[in-house]
């Protein structure tokens, strides 16, 4: 922002600019380290989970967004790795569950078959879940003709 001022003394005019001043996102990793954020590598690793899938790059940059506005508002100077990738899973579930599986097994680092299928397992069981409540209530059917006044 630039600013025209006077000084109170001399009387003379000046110029100041004034910049915000970001200060630098730390991501701190599982084995202690710490590198700076970077939006670009939080990008691609969600295009890779959402490769062949029917996610737009609008969606992809809309979650890169959410992430980096919660990473940015954060009080703290180190974000751990942990929470990122806790906010990557819990955006891409709702946008398409493949990708969500994809990230899934990439950041938890599934080790065993079983791994890997709890965590379909759990999807299935919510999108059933989701499924009934959706529909519960949206179409109420008569239960006799005589109730719907037909013949």
């Amino acid at each position: 922002m630039r600013r025209r001022r006077e000084c109170l003394e001399c009387r003379g005019r000046f110029t100041t600019y004034e910049h915000v001043e970001r200060r630098p996102l730390r991501v701190l990793k599982e084995d202690g380290s710490a590198e700076e954020f970077r939006r670009d590598k939080l990008g691609d690793s969600i295009s890779i989970a959402c490769a062949k899938r029917p996610v737009t790059p609008a969606d992809i940059e809309a979650l890169v967004d959410s992430i980096e506005d919660m990473v940015s508002s954060s009080a703290r100077a180190e974000i751990p790795s942990r929470d990122i990738g806790e906010q990557v899973m819990e955006g891409l579930k709702p946008l398409d569950r493949v990708a969500y599986v994809r990230f899934a097994s990439v950041y938890r680092n599934f080790q065993r078959i079983d791994e890997f299928q709890e965590v379909v397992d759990e999807l299935i069981v919510k999108e059933r879940r989701e499924g009934r409540s959706r529909f519960q209530g949206v179409l109420s059917l008569p239960l006799h003709d005589s109730e719907s006044g037909g013949e």
